[in-house]
């Protein structure tokens, strides 16, 4: 039995389980116990189950060939790949869920060294005045869904000497364009490393023998029968543009660069499938769409109305917001089922979003995710962020109105 036979189980499993809680939920209600007590309950049992799952799936399917003098570190929703030579990881494995966007943690930055790691451990000491990011290769967002998970991405053993500007912009953007593929495509395996090899450059700190990087890659596998898919990207360390396409490359050449056998637990001819792909118009259709709308020119649309490039200067503020609708999209899962409008640039370049929750999309005569795209419009609202990202929430058709 092959591993994509255990995943089917736990896929059967994980069903059940949740109705299994649910129904749990439904008694102890029905029984006058405290709502927010059993709410409390319901939750961290579907966490610990989740965290189960997770481990499961890395075991069976996202841990690479044995590497020689590796560390395989394991936590709760991650496993590392510890390089003690380069006091970096080899890579890091992570499971990246659909309900992503739902969740509530918040960033910990308790960075710390991993008590797991047994020798060569790098540190604070290691990265402070080195003038280069402590880097996450799991990044925390991606485990927003639980406290430990967020916490312990921040050991140093999920950490890489990465260039500031890459760190927080082009890798950032990669990773929240990820994000969105996980709602897409349900769940995603992603491998995320360093290209390590004798004669790196070291920082100038601390223990003096951790390695920076010259390139960093990014693997995305799509498991999920019947049809497997993967793509992987190879950054160079320094502040560079997105542009996925210049960027995309096959699993083949990472390993051919890093010496690892990825995925080697996949059935032969699956593995030597998706390592050979490159296509990322399996994952990202509208390239061409994403590039034009990035070069939009702000327009005046005239008296009391801001275009989306002012709206940082109107945070808290009761404005009329006016602009093109390059992107939208209607969520059929977690809590509020939210309906993404974003103007003049998409996700995850969005400047603006407007955000529709749950029931008040009963307020509106008409489907906004399809009649408002490439529409230009005006909304009113109050502004406010989400995560950094400006937005207002709409909840009756009259806060929007169509110029055109």
């Amino acid at each position: 039995m092959g591993p994509f036979f255990y995943i089917r189980m736990m896929v059967m499993l994980k069903a059940r389980n949740y109705i299994l809680l649910l129904f749990h939920l439904v008694v102890s209600l029905s029984f006058g116990q405290d709502a927010t007590a059993v709410k409390t309950n319901y939750l961290s049992e579907l966490e610990q189950y989740k965290l189960t799952y997770i481990k499961k799936l890395i075991d069976s399917v996202g841990l690479s060939a044995p590497i020689k003098g590796e560390e395989i570190i394991k936590h709760a929703a991650y496993v590392t790949s510890y390089n003690t030579t380069h006091r970096t990881p080899n890579y890091v494995v992570h499971v990246l869920p659909k309900d992503v966007l739902y969740s509530t943690q918040s960033r910990s930055n308790d960075f710390r060294p991993d008590p797991l790691v047994k020798k060569n451990m790098s540190g604070a000491e290691d990265y402070q005045g080195s003038g280069f990011d402590r880097g996450h290769m799991a990044p925390s967002a991606d485990f927003n869904w639980s406290k430990i998970a967020v916490s312990e991405s921040f050991y140093y053993s999920n950490m890489v000497p990465q260039n500031p500007g890459l760190n927080r912009g082009t890798w950032r953007k990669l990773e929240m364009k990820i994000r969105e593929w996980a709602i897409d495509n349900n769940e995603l395996i992603i491998v995320s490393g360093p290209i390590l090899k004798d004669g790196l450059p070291k920082i100038q700190g601390g223990s003096f023998n951790v390695s920076i990087p010259e390139y960093l890659y990014k693997i995305v596998l799509d498991y999920y029968p019947p049809t497997y898919k993967a793509i992987a990207f190879l950054y160079p360390n320094r502040n560079v543009p997105m542009d996925l396409e210049d960027h995309v490359v096959s699993i083949d050449s990472i390993e051919h660069l890093t010496g690892i056998d990825f995925f080697q637990k996949l059935n032969d001819k699956i593995e030597r499938t998706i390592e050979a792909e490159q296509d990322i118009s399996q994952w990202e259709t509208d390239l061409s769409d994403n590039e034009s709308s990035s070069k939009f020119i702000p327009k005046d649309f005239g008296k009391g109305k801001i275009n989306s490039t002012q709206v940082n200067d109107f945070i808290g503020k009761e404005v009329c917001i006016c602009g093109k609708v390059v992107g939208a999209k209607y969520t059929e899962n977690g809590t509020n089922n939210p309906t993404y409008i974003n103007l003049d640039k998409k996700y995850p370049n969005q400047l603006f979003t407007i955000m529709i929750f749950g029931d008040a999309r009963r307020n509106f005569s008409y489907k906004p995710e399809q009649f408002l795209l490439q529409k230009t419009i005006c909304v009113k609202g109050k502004i406010t962020t989400f995560r950094g990202s400006p937005q207002i929430i709409a909840t009756k058709e009259k806060q929007i109105e169509v110029e055109e």
